[in-house]
């Protein structure tokens, strides 16, 4: 027995290869201690004493029962079929071991809880990460007239290199295959390339000199940047699970992963600001006395509401939120600040404080479209909870910071009757502090206009007793009456336009 060489199997054609010369060495009966696997052929084995077959060619049986027919559950076999592209040099010895081990009856090799069988899903489990990363972070580039990949003539439009970590080719070639229709494409690896002519897959060696596919960029590259860069939220910036997804590994074949670094570095200093702005903001300033030869100019009001920079809410919301509605409107009605959806979509009360307002003006009948609608302040003031973003109540500054824009509509308006949801709201018309209840209890005159207090639509969402919910909404309505009843005594008072 010890004058017989030890087998060498050679492995040629991956899984399939392997499968063949497993169930041959299963049906000699050689135990796994007794055979050794070649992946890359066996050329020099007879210089090492060691014998090379094929599938065909074989010793003679070593002594124990040999298993001819050897069935394996369909978990064991894909397992068996993943774990086969895994990079590990004993990958092909260790698979036939752990089918050594089921077809003389021993099934806990299939079970994590075995030490090679947990070896095997660990295995198995890595190559199916490399077949979602090589899918996830291949980028193909159209080729350009100076690359060649050896296919013929009939050159591919689209090249894309990428380094797996294991064998993951033929998976990734399979998926693009699917979802590329008839656009044909060059895949090269370390291992292999694989090229789709819009019907078959071909199979090829690994170009000798890959530099030309891992350099220059196509037409589309620069649109695919700008998109990236622009999609980036720096609000959401959680370098842990980027690094958790988008391992730096394989930055080097991302286009937009040269964007990365300098975003992140952004956005961490945006954050400091934004963390650091609520301390500064609280400290008392010094007053100091200056001498009115020496004091600068006044500042010259913004000309457009996007450029308004009287505070610092332009920096964290979306958009400036201008008010809307006709300028021949007899009614105005005047909110505190516009919230999340308002902020998103440009326009005023369109979130769910819009939904309790618009039922009112029909309760009141009231038309929404013949209406003023505007906010004290134009830009939203939040806080985050978690990936919320919170309303906030602006301050007083805040408030007067805006006061220029207000005063512009109601110049422009001229509305007989402003209608103030909230106390922010009917501080900034008065212009000074009144208790929002005692306003409420009568219309109050300015000047040729009347004024009507009342609640802001929020205030009742906020509300949880289901009665006293129903009591502010009334209240709501009976305000947004009466205003209807104020507009209509002044139209008719006023009588036909002279001609």
């Amino acid at each position: 027995m010890s004058d017989i060489a030890a087998p060498v199997l050679s492995v040629d054609g991956g899984y399939a290869g392997w499968r063949k010369q497993a169930r041959h060495a299963l049906a000699q009966g050689w135990p796994p201690e007794s055979v050794s696997w070649d992946a890359q052929g066996a050329a020099s084995s007879a210089a090492s004493g060691q014998l090379s077959l094929g599938v065909d060619a074989a010793p003679a049986a070593l002594p124990g029962a040999g298993v001819v027919d050897v069935k394996v559950s369909k978990e064991l076999a894909a397992l068996l079929r993943d774990a086969a592209h895994h990079r590990s040099a004993q990958r092909w010895a260790f698979l036939y071991r752990v089918l050594w081990r089921w077809a003389h009856g021993d099934r806990s090799v299939a079970s994590a809880a075995d030490e090679d069988g947990a070896r095997l899903y660990a295995m198995a489990k890595a190559v199916r990460r490399a077949q979602h990363d090589m899918i996830a972070y291949v980028r193909f580039q159209e080729r350009r007239p100076d690359m060649t990949v050896g296919v013929g003539d009939d050159l591919p439009k689209y090249l894309a290199w990428y380094e797996p970590d294991h064998d993951v080719l033929a998976y990734a070639a399979d998926h693009f295959a699917k979802r590329m229709g008839g656009a044909t494409w060059w895949i090269g690896t370390p291992d292999g390339a694989a090229t789709w002519d819009g019907q078959t897959i071909r199979y090829s060696p690994a170009p000798a000199d890959a530099s030309a596919f891992r350099a220059g960029a196509d037409q589309i590259e620069p649109l695919w940047i700008a998109y990236y860069k622009n999609i980036f939220n720096p609000a959401r910036l959680n370098e842990a699970a980027l690094h958790q997804h988008m391992p730096v590994r394989f930055w080097k074949g991302l286009p937009e992963a040269a964007l990365i670094p300098e975003m992140i570095a952004e956005a961490r200093n945006g954050a400091r600001r934004v963390g650091q702005a609520a301390t500064v903001g609280s400290m008392r300033g010094k007053q100091v006395a200056v001498d009115a030869e020496q004091a600068l100019p006044v500042r010259p009001a913004p000309t457009s509401l996007d450029q308004c920079r009287n505070c610092d809410l332009w920096r964290h919301a979306t958009q400036a939120v201008p008010g809307r509605g006709p300028e021949t409107a007899r009614i105005m009605v005047v909110g505190e600040q516009p919230g999340d959806q308002e902020d998103l979509s440009g326009e005023p009360f369109v979130g769910p404080a819009g939904n309790v307002l618009d039922e009112a003006l029909r309760g009141a009948g009231v038309a929404r479209d013949s209406l003023y609608l505007t906010n004290a302040v134009k830009h939203f003031k939040w806080v985050a909870r978690g990936k919320r973003r919170l309303h906030k109540t602006p301050g007083q500054l805040e408030v007067e910071a805006c006061a220029h824009w207000l005063d512009q509509e109601l110049a422009r308006i001229r509305p007989k009757v402003i209608v103030t949801l909230g106390a922010t709201a009917l501080g900034a018309v008065v212009r000074e502090k009144v208790r929002l209840r005692d306003a409420m209890a009568t219309p109050i005159r300015l000047g040729d206009t009347w004024i009507v207090a009342t609640w802001h639509p929020s205030y009742a969402l906020r509300v949880d007793n289901p009665a006293a919910r129903a009591s502010v909404e009334a209240e709501i309505l009976a305000a947004l009456t009466q205003a209807r009843r104020l507009a209509e005594e002044e139209t008719f008072a006023a009588g036909p336009a002279s001609e």
